[in-house]
């Protein structure tokens, strides 16, 4: 596997943008500082302000971890103590200290305890960057969040996790679903970088050629999101309620970003592992990339792409999210380290050209999460401003390669290794 130093001038190389991109993620980092709550991190309305009745989550507690390790790797005051405060959270009351694994909500609080995959995905890859960011706690937490990946949510004969159980892993949820699977992936590259496990990127493949080399492909490359058990496909999954945040109806474009980045990263990072790597990984994630612009980049007469299509392709929830833009431009500029075609380049501008524009927000912080049809900050599916981690690792990416994953990464660039 080759990467490429562009022939022509490309943003990636330019000192300015990686400037703006560092000064950026400054803005993004003091705005999700306000996120902190007794019990872990919470979400933040459009102003930066926790509302009065505000609860700490694990997936932004996670996520928010994540985060923070990242900025503090890189030698950036002022958030190790938030590390600590969220490696804390997830070893403390956001964990099942009867059942083992993690809740929603710390203590359950709004009256969910099962546990679900997407979740533990999350808390492997906090304590996984806390690992590297050299925190107190982190290597139990982690250790901890290995075991119940291993136990309950791999399948070895699936190669895939299962979706969720209930409180004491007694029943599990008749549901398959990529969204988890794909969060999964990315935990797998970090968990390999970290333990120096291999089995983390046979995980990883196995996962990537079920999901993405199978479905997908089989869908022109638009990802399917939804199965049963046996991993047939439920097409008509929440065609009632086709805007949910995690689990929308049809197809979903930024997924389809999302996928095509990590196909790139796990290329590298086997074939830096010296371990055989398939071809398809890269024509995958090419693939990917062009037919989740094809149809969700201005389809409907406006700039921006829609949240998500039907199974004909046509939109279905017309709303720009902010994370699906973020995985677009993230994508495009993986796709252009990998390939050094220049096309990327012109996708990789014109991503962060219509995010300048519609959804970093300068007179209140951070990035609006939503935009209406006609690119208006609106707030029917995510409102507020709850989400550091797409923005923050959008201008992260850019600047790192393909191989390690981001936190073991930024921990070479600190130590002045060459990457």
């Amino acid at each position: 596997m080759h990467t490429f130093q562009p022939a022509f001038s490309s943003w990636l190389n330019a000192p300015a943008h990686q400037q703006w991109l560092a000064a950026e993620g400054l803005r993004l980092l003091a705005f999700a500082k306000a996120s902190r709550l007794p019990e872990g991190f919470g979400n933040l309305d459009e102003k930066g302000r926790l509302p009065a009745n505000a609860r700490a989550e694990t997936m932004n507690t996670a996520r928010m971890t994540h985060s923070f390790a990242m900025a503090h790797i890189q030698g950036l005051p002022g958030f190790a103590e938030l590390v600590d405060h969220g490696v804390k959270a997830l070893s403390g009351p956001m964990r099942d200290a009867e059942h083992g694994g993690w809740f929603a909500v710390a203590e359950h609080q709004d009256g969910n305890t099962g546990k679900a995959a997407y979740l533990h995905a999350f808390v492997a890859l906090a304590a996984s960057s806390a690992v590297v960011a050299q925190r107190p706690g982190a290597h139990a937490l982690l250790a901890d969040a290995i075991n119940i990946i291993d136990t309950r949510f791999w399948s070895e004969e699936e190669g895939a996790l299962r979706e969720s159980f209930n409180r004491d892993w007694s029943e599990e949820e008749r549901y398959r679903g990529a969204n988890s699977n794909m969060h999964a992936t990315e935990t797998f590259l970090a968990l390999a970088d970290v333990t120096t496990d291999k089995r983390w990127l046979c995980r990883a493949q196995r996962i990537v050629e079920r999901v993405i080399h199978g479905h997908a492909a089989a869908n022109d490359y638009l990802v399917v999101e939804h199965f049963d058990r046996d991993w047939q496909p439920l097409r008509e999954y929440n065609h009632d309620n086709p805007a949910d945040g995690f689990r929308p109806y049809g197809t979903t474009p930024g997924h389809g970003f999302e996928w095509a980045r990590l196909l790139l990263h796990l290329e590298a990072a086997r074939v830096q592992a010296g371990m055989l790597t398939p071809g398809w990984l890269v024509t995958d994630a090419q693939k990917l990339f062009e037919h989740n612009c094809r149809h969700g980049w201005e389809v409907d007469g406006a700039p921006g792409l829609v949240y998500t299509l039907d199974w004909d392709n046509r939109p279905v929830v017309r709303h720009r999210l902010h994370w699906t833009h973020c995985e677009a431009s993230a994508a495009a500029s993986a796709l252009l380290k990998r390939t050094g075609d220049s096309q990327y380049e012109a996708w990789y501008r014109l991503f962060w050209e219509f995010c300048d524009r519609h959804f970093i927000d300068r007179e209140a912080g951070s990035w609006h999460h939503e935009l209406d049809p006609q690119n208006r900050a609106s707030a029917d599916i995510w409102p507020g401003k709850p989400d550091l981690y797409h923005a923050w690792q959008a201008v992260l990416i850019p600047g790192l390669p393909l191989a390690p994953s981001l936190a073991t990464a930024l921990g070479q660039v600190s130590q002045g290794v060459p990457v």
